[in-house]
């Protein structure tokens, strides 16, 4: 289906009001939404929910566009908030992960056999987009009927059912000067025995290719969950030094992760934020960008610092090595790659990422299991 037919049958429709989280599947409707007066990226789909929610109190038809692995972040504003006030608002969300999971990254694999089933647990009408514009009208007037019972209704969209559009370029912003290959480097490059994070996309797979090691935990999906796991590991493992190489839009999701690193003030950890200001992995929607530095040092980060140059991030990285954290590093990259990384998974499953690391990490973990008697 044309993304602008799909865009467009939802405006005849009334909707007015927009706001989501990209999925690849959707860079079609989300190219195109990008230039609408009222879309509204969100950090996170719960948020995104709400502001649809507020704009339907207002009086204004509003729709959400999501992936399905966000799923889990819309639940509790769907439930608590949708069905509890009668509150009626258009979901569009991608089928990542079905109907075949083996033909997904493996982290869609429980949400991709779970979406149907979540939604049918909790009473919530959907219906599977199968690309067709006639088919597309029949899912409106079903989200017609279920708006007449003040209720919400959910469009799922399969791999390939809506046409993609060239991202906006944004304006004619200045580029930072670093690009997200080369600040990996730069970081790879100094990564010793220090338990590493990465977060979901691109910055994971950048780098798997420049510095494949066990103590690397590439977190494929689980987006804006880096720093948890860092944070975590660094309160329990005091004696090891722990990384976490975060993506703009991820930690602007559970920002509260930040928070709380403020806050328990981890003297062995290092908060990475590379910012190119948009959703690379998904196709190069905008996102906002902060001042990292700044807002870290808000939080309680004990030392913060943008650092713009691989020279500067560089020289920031080993100057930091040998003081208390927790420490923020801010480093503004520019949007898109001349080069396509490697998969993860071309070279290990996610048990293998978990075990590898796990043993790094705790050479006597007693998730390890019993080992084998010795024949």
């Amino acid at each position: 289906m044309d993304a602008q037919a799909f865009c467009g049958a939802l405006e005849r429709r009334g909707y007015g009001f927009f706001s989501g989280v990209p999925c690849s599947y959707l860079k079609g409707p989300f190219a195109l939404l990008e230039q609408h007066p009222t879309y509204l990226p969100a950090p996170s789909e719960g948020i995104a929910l709400s502001l649809a929610a507020g704009a339907e109190l207002g009086g204004t038809r509003a729709a959400v566009l999501i992936q399905n692995s966000g799923l889990g972040n819309l639940l509790d504003p769907l439930t608590s908030l949708l069905l509890a006030y009668d509150v009626p608002v258009l979901i569009v969300a991608s089928l990542r992960g079905w109907p075949r999971p083996e033909d997904d990254e493996p982290h869609h694999a429980a949400m991709g056999a779970g979406t149907l089933g979540t939604l049918e647990a909790i009473g919530v009408a959907h219906g599977i987009l199968d690309g067709d514009p006639a088919g597309l009208e029949a899912l409106l007037d079903r989200a017609e009927r279920e708006r007449e019972r003040r209720r919400p209704f959910v469009i799922l969209v399969p791999k390939g059912t809506i046409g993609t559009c060239a991202v906006p370029s944004g304006g004619e912003r200045e580029e930072p000067a670093l690009d997200r290959q080369e600040a990996v480097g730069v970081i790879a490059a100094r990564l010793t025995d220090e338990l590493t994070f990465s977060t979901t996309g691109m910055i994971s797979r950048e780098l798997f290719a420049a510095a494949d090691r066990p103590e690397n935990f590439y977190m494929q999906g689980s987006m804006g969950h880096a720093i948890g796991l860092g944070l975590g590991a660094a309160v329990t493992l005091p004696h090891r030094k722990v990384v976490v190489i975060d993506g703009d839009g991820a930690a602007l999701m559970h920002l509260g992760g930040s928070a709380l690193v403020g806050e328990r003030g981890p003297a062995n950890l290092t908060h990475i934020v590379l910012d190119n200001g948009s959703y690379d992995s998904t196709g190069g929607q905008r996102a906002a960008r902060l001042a990292w530095a700044e807002l870290a040092l808000a939080l309680g980060y004990r030392t913060a610092r943008t650092c713009a140059t691989a020279a500067e991030l560089a020289a920031h990285l080993d100057k930091i090595a040998a003081l208390p954290g927790p420490h923020m590093v801010g480093v503004p990259i520019r949007r898109g790659s001349s080069w396509t990384p490697p998969r993860i998974t071309s070279a290990h499953t996610n048990s293998e990422v978990r075990a590898r690391f796990q043993q790094a990490a705790t050479p006597t973990s007693p998730l390890d299991g019993p080992e084998e008697p010795a024949q």
